[in-house]
């Protein structure tokens, strides 16, 4: 039976012939996640696979490692610093908000981390889209069963993609896909983190860790902390419309 990477990197090939395009784009941020898929899409596509570095004000090892990835692959990259836009977009946003109402918007540092933060993945999904346009080529995802459950990505960022290879499979299978590819030990071992802000980190921001998420999604809630079970369904509820089309209006008659 063929390995999970040559049915992935098959079934990729699959996806690229069905749309009838040349080659498969992703994002590299320096993460696992990301670093699996690019390997697979060159297993897949060989050079018509394309890894795309978007720093934005981010932290530097972040860039380091994604192009520490790309060379020990010896994978095609194209860098896009995002810093520019991402300043000009939030200077005329604000601008634009401050003719709003104060009593209009919320106010409370949640709320304005959470709309900076959004921003960021969803610029690196427009790079992403205008390259893979102008190359004809798919954008392949990287999020996987255990993000993908809690909606654990950004609508319209990061979720708004083509192709989800990992989407059947949990944190831990994935680390164990990477051991297989080869992916250097540094990018394994790191702490999964979605750059969004400083310091930031996937378990940090969730509220438990992917081996508790892990448990709960393969055996449901027994042997998971009630608290714990508790908040992972409130994410899973909370993130239903990340997983659906958006609600449409059907007259009545």
């Amino acid at each position: 039976m063929p390995s999970l990477s040559e049915q992935m990197a098959a079934w990729l090939r699959q996806q690229v012939s069905a749309a009838g395009v040349r080659g498969i784009v992703v994002g590299l941020s320096g993460g696992i996640d990301s670093a699996v898929v690019a390997r697979v899409a060159q297993l897949a596509v060989g050079e018509r696979a394309l890894g795309v570095i978007m720093p934005a004000l981010s932290d530097p090892q972040d860039e380091a490692d994604a192009r520490f990835v790309a060379d020990h692959f010896g994978l095609a990259t194209a860098t896009v610093d995002l810093a520019g836009p991402y300043g000009a977009l939030l200077d005329e946003a604000n601008r634009a908000l401050a003719a709003v109402p104060a009593s209009a918007v919320p106010a409370g540092e949640a709320a304005n981390r959470l709309a900076l933060a959004n921003v960021k993945p969803r610029l690196r999904m427009t790079t992403l889209y205008f390259v893979a346009n102008r190359l004809n080529y798919l954008v392949a995802g990287t999020g996987n069963r255990s993000e993908i459950a809690i909606g654990y990505y950004t609508k319209y960022g990061d979720g708004g993609v083509d192709v989800l290879p990992l989407a059947s499979l949990a944190k831990s299978q994935v680390r164990a896909l990477a051991r297989d590819l080869g992916v250097p030990a540094r990018v394994i071992e790191k702490a999964p983190s979605a750059g969004l802000w400083l310091g930031q980190t996937d378990e940090g921001e969730m509220g438990f860790t992917y081996a508790e998420l892990e448990q709960y999604l393969n055996g449901g809630p027994d042997g998971v902390a009630p608290a714990t079970v508790a908040r992972i369904e409130r994410l899973a509820r909370a993130s239903d419309h990340k997983r659906t089309m958006p609600p449409a209006f059907v007259p009545e008659g």
